[in-house]
């Protein structure tokens, strides 16, 4: 966050919750019409009960009034099954339009945005904040909006009986409106901070299981533990004030109904007594009363739940409203293509380098910047190496190669042409990248071979297993390609998983090819299988790795050495031997550490 700015938590209003409903137009319209023949329907109830009532008086036949009034009855009742069905299937189809939108944007977020947010908490946007709307739906809101139908011709109904009567009715739910609007208008926010202290639970859930053995091993279970059910307190205690403050509507709406209810009856039954009401009138308006208080009833449990609602919508929207990683692209165009040759100036190289990086500085958010001023060229069909110490900025060169973030200053040339003019669909498919530990996805080996191009026949798919020195090791297994692996490669040892992955990368035959150090934590003989995996995806490509083992690249036709971000010396190995004595000292110390040593 910049220095001066607060955190405002997101809001969302109606409108936004009418934007989903919008897509469902057609379907509402239909229940629209549903809910006039529902409302017509039941309306009708009371009158045909006044006849009933009157025919009794009068001493007349009831039996046709009887048959109406029973096929109202029916008839409603279909007509409201047909209405919640519609209904419901509105609320599921809205939940799915709101995950699939966040769906589309999670995945599209620029990388900076899955720096700063924990997976967890994205996680739970799509699960529980999404069912929180669908209850809004189900739990009242369309039912809310077809019952002003029942309550308005209700209303009307019972001012042409007794305009007494409905006064004393309308002070009542006045009263009890008033009542709930005040004590409603703290749940959205309270909700909010609900949902936040859920996503932080789900997070903190995700992170424990992610690192289970580690937590278990350094014996720290009981500690997570803690800090699980702390955050799961936190929620607990918002999830408290909450039912609290519903605890307080529900009473609110049971005493206006009792209270109208009483009120009517009393004045009702002494206007009778006094000759001023027929029973039948009083009767009748009876039943209208209950008929317009049950969808008042039912729009003081929606103003519960769309309260509630709308503070999970409000972290729906958040991430609905973050750019996506193409949108959050504003290339500087300044120097963004190679220019025409002026008067005087050397010619432009027919061949221009595979990669060029020209002054290229980076800073991650409100950080000291990791590179400065780094400026280098890879040749085409070459192999160059990146070393250095730890943090001097290996692995965020490749990620800006990959555009998952953009330099801050300086440019990025992949043959010739500016990196940032370039769409990040045709910049990637021009690029195999294999980060350090790069993951292996639950599913079948050939699943994620052919993640990159599913259409890859499987000898394709064997071919460049056989590239890697893997094939052989997976046709041991029963189900060859289609042995399942469990997340993160459970099953694979940490050398085949990084071999599976550079698979992975070769099988859309990218010309140009990135290793994050891919030997990083392997033992002598998975080491030994890497450098080949290497070797043979490094023929016919141009080949950029990251290694902290210098006997990783001391083949490679040029290595590149960094140093707090800046390019300390370029050369190959026997050069920087000479030349670089912080490579002079890398080099000293992995032969002390008794390893293989640079060869």
């Amino acid at each position: 966050m910049a220095e001066g700015t607060t955190w405002a938590p997101p809001k969302a209003g109606l409108r936004d919750l009418f934007s989903y409903l919008a897509e469902q137009r057609g379907v509402l319209a239909i229940v629209l019409a549903i809910s006039l023949v529902g409302a017509a329907l039941n309306l009708a109830q009371p009158v045909m009960v006044h006849q009933v009532i009157t025919a009794v008086g009068a001493g007349r036949d009831l039996s046709g009034a009887v048959v109406v009034l029973v096929g109202l009855v029916v008839g409603a009742g279909v007509v409201d099954a047909a209405q919640q069905y519609l209904l419901g299937r509105t609320a599921e189809s809205v939940v799915f339009s709101a995950r699939r939108r966040l769906l589309g944007r999670l995945l599209r977020l620029p990388i900076r945005e899955y720096d700063a947010r924990r997976t967890g908490d994205l996680v739970s946007r799509v699960g529980s904040d999404t069912t929180m709307v669908r209850e809004a739906l189900t739990g009242g809101l369309v039912d809310a909006v077809s019952g002003v139908l029942v309550f308005v011709g209700a209303l009307v109904a019972m001012a042409l009986l007794d305009l007494t009567l409905l006064g004393i009715t309308l002070a009542v739910i006045v009263v009890a409106v008033v009542s709930v609007v005040v004590v409603s208008s703290r749940i959205q926010a309270l909700t909010l901070a609900s949902q936040e202290a859920v996503g932080r639970v789900s997070a903190g859930v995700e992170r424990a299981l992610s690192g289970v053995r580690t937590i278990r091993a350094a014996g720290a279970t009981e500690r997570e533990e803690g800090k699980l059910i702390s955050d799961a307190q936190a929620a607990y205690g918002l999830g408290v004030r909450i039912v609290r403050i519903s605890a307080v509507l529900w009473p609110v709406s049971g005493l206006a109904v009792q209270g109208a209810f009483l009120a009517v009856l009393g004045v009702g039954g002494y206007r009778v007594a006094a000759g001023g009401l027929s029973v039948a009138d009083l009767v009748t308006f009876i039943l209208f009363l209950f008929m317009m208080l049950m969808p008042l009833a039912t729009a003081f449990s929606a103003v519960v739940t769309v309260r509630t609602a709308l503070g999970a919508l409000a972290r729906i929207q958040e991430v609905l409203d973050l750019p996506t990683e193409d949108d959050s692209n504003v290339p500087r165009l300044d120097d963004a293509r190679p220019r025409d040759r002026g008067p005087g100036e050397m010619p432009i190289d027919p061949e221009p380098a595979m990669v060029a990086v020209e002054g290229v500085s980076f800073a991650y958010r409100d950080a000291e910047p990791v590179l400065e001023g780094v400026s280098f060229t890879v040749p085409r069909g070459s192999t160059t190496a990146v070393v250095g110490p730890s943090g001097a900025g290996k692995s965020t060169l490749l990620a800006l190669i990959e555009r998952f973030y953009e330099t801050d200053q300086g440019t990025i040339r992949l043959d010739g042409t500016d990196i940032r003019t370039v769409p990040r669909s045709e910049l990637r498919a021009r690029i195999g990248y294999v980060e350090q530990e790069a993951p292996v996805l639950a599913g079948t080996i050939k699943d994620n071979v052919l993640l990159a191009a599913p259409e890859t026949d499987e000898t394709r798919c064997r071919k460049v297993l056989a590239d890697v020195n893997l094939l052989k090791r997976i046709e041991q297994h029963p189900d060859g390609l289609d042995a399942v692996v469990g997340d993160d490669g459970v099953g694979l040892s940490g050398g085949e998983r990084q071999r599976l992955a550079i698979a992975r990368a070769l099988i859309g035959d990218a010309p140009l090819l990135l290793l994050d150090e891919p030997t990083a934590s392997l033992d002598g003989r998975n080491e030994r299988a890497m450098h080949q995996a290497i070797r043979s995806a490094a023929v016919g490509r141009t080949v950029l790795i990251v290694a902290h083992r210098l006997a990783t690249v001391a083949d490679a036709d040029q290595i590149v050495v960094l140093d707090a971000g800046r390019v300390a010396a370029t050369g190959t190995h026997g050069e920087l031997l000479s030349s670089s004595e912080l490579y002079r000292d890398l080099a000293h110390h992995q032969l002390l550490a008794g390893r293989t040593g640079v060869q």
